[in-house]
């Protein structure tokens, strides 16, 4: 098996382990808990497949409606699945978003929902608080988006201006039940910061979400700063009594992916090391730092011994200052193979289990020894490249695009390091 072989047999592993038809399942209320209706709502990319998974498993009758990124669908018979945009929000999703709140207005005490969450929720579920408009969601998420803001930085500014997330759902299916199964996309599974917390309380404030606009510059209208610098957007907090009935489970998170790739190189006679499941930052900072590490243990065996493959996810960021199409994985590995200078023993892919590597329908990318050298004989230059925010137009041009299409789940970014001996 070669490097790459190997390295996208780890890359498929880690996404076959989070697949909502072998980790919803177990979650699953009983039967005898649910008195009224079990009604199953729910947003992410990731939703549509926990559906299908919740439908395969669950004997009584159910209703719903999920809402997930187009060309996420998967068929379901009693749970109507509706597609809409991802990254920024459009239409569609605004019209489901109001869907989802009016549902879960209707519901009584009788009732339990099932909340099915992933990442990509808080694109989907773009509704905005009175006074705001979606235009103003959209201007809003772009500008996130290229600001280079954190995850957990963007999601507690989206809770602040929805009118749908920081809990704010919970509390419209209250006195209803509330079960909600998250599939973590997230450094630290928190669960606030999953699609932006629609069923959860929410500990941050608007003083906070204040605090990240003015930190990564962000203009925002008067009439949006007005939402915040009033306190009008205070999303609900963990101690709200109106969520006391609820119950939460992460049903799938990177940790687990991280470890059935490692498995799967344990096989290969390469030694594992997780790093971190949570690593954030400068895509192409952390680049450097794996490209040093993958350095040192291929020159002096330290602090691991070759054969071994490096492993760790988490969401890093890409700050867009070119005009290429970013995507965090691809800038990463740019940058990791820039500072391994086509080391003969190390080799690397870097992913996100999404199957969607910033706005592009490819996954990530591969990188070995010859990737440098290839790209300057078709008169590619590297750096211009990286400068140019551009890897997935470098990786095209090499053909080294890791292309999945939808994966129906979503824990994350995935990287693997693989030194030789």
């Amino acid at each position: 098996m070669t490097a790459a072989d190997l390295m996208r047999a780890m890359f498929e592993a880690a996404i076959a382990s989070a697949q909502p038809a072998l980790c919803v399942p177990p979650y699953l209320p009983r039967s005898d808990e649910v008195r009224g209706r079990l009604v199953v709502i729910g947003a992410g990319k990731a939703s549509a497949a926990m559906a299908q998974a919740v439908e395969a498993h669950w004997p009584g009758e159910l209703t719903g409606l999920v809402v997930t990124r187009y060309g996420y669908a998967v068929p379901c018979e009693r749970i109507e699945i509706v597609q809409a945009a991802h990254p920024v929000p459009d239409a569609a999703g605004l019209a489901a978003a109001q869907r989802l709140l009016a549902l879960a207005e209707s519901l009584t005490a009788d009732d339990v929902v099932l909340c099915l969450i992933s990442g990509g929720g808080s694109a989907l579920l773009p509704l905005p608080l009175p006074g705001l408009t979606l235009q103003d969601k959209q201007a809003i998420n772009r500008a996130l988006l290229a600001s280079g803001a954190s995850i957990g930085e963007m999601n507690t500014v989206r809770r602040h201006l929805s009118a749908i997330k920081g809990g704010r759902l919970a509390v419209a299916c209250h006195p209803a039940r509330v079960i909600t199964l998250l599939l973590s996309d997230v450094p630290g599974d928190a669960p606030c910061d999953i699609a932006s917390g629609p069923t959860v309380g929410d500990p941050s404030t608007c003083a906070d979400a204040l605090a990240i606009v003015q930190r990564y510059g962000i203009a925002l209208p008067a009439h949006v700063r007005r939402v915040l610098d009033s306190g009008a957007g205070e999303s609900i907090k963990p101690d709200d009594p109106r969520l006391a009935g609820s119950r939460t489970h992460i049903v799938a998170a990177p940790q687990q992916a991280l470890q059935a790739a490692a498995a799967v190189a344990t096989r290969q006679g390469y030694t594992p090391h997780i790093l971190s499941d949570a690593i954030e930052g400068e895509a192409r900072d952390v680049g450097k730092v794996l490209a040093a590490l993958a350095l040192q243990v291929a020159g002096r065996g330290q602090p691991f011994q070759a054969p071994c493959a490096i492993l760790s996810g988490g969401e890093t960021t890409v700050t867009l200052r070119g005009r290429g199409r970013g995507g965090r994985n691809v800038e990463c590995l740019l940058s990791f193979a820039l500072a391994t200078r086509g080391h003969p023993r190390i080799h690397a892919l870097m992913g996100d289990t999404d199957g969607v590597d910033g706005m592009q329908d490819i996954a990530g990318a591969i990188a070995g020894p010859e990737t440098l050298a290839r790209a300057f004989a078709q008169g590619i230059q590297p750096r211009q490249s990286l400068d140019n925010n551009d890897g997935h137009g470098f990786f095209e041009a090499l053909g080294d695009s890791v292309i999945t299409g939808p994966t129906l789940t979503n824990v994350n970014d995935f990287r693997v390091v693989l030194i030789d001996a």
